[in-house]
């Protein structure tokens, strides 16, 4: 008899949009045209701040 495959919940895919990868490229490339910021602030943001993209984003915009 198979198993059936569990229910996927979307829980994963809203806690990936609410971070901000500070390595991958194409995240620091959407952040900083979104902000109007360098590529290089948002990742310092990221690192003073953290990955969280509320976070990194208020700090940008104090700038």
């Amino acid at each position: 008899m198979a198993k059936k495959a569990k229910k996927q919940s979307a829980r994963g895919r809203k806690q990936d949009r609410a971070r901000v990868a500070g390595g991958q490229d194409y995240e620091v490339q959407y952040e900083a045209k979104k902000t109007r910021k360098s590529a290089s602030a948002v990742k310092k943001a990221v690192k003073k701040v953290g990955s969280s993209r509320k976070k990194v984003e208020r700090r940008l915009s104090s700038r």
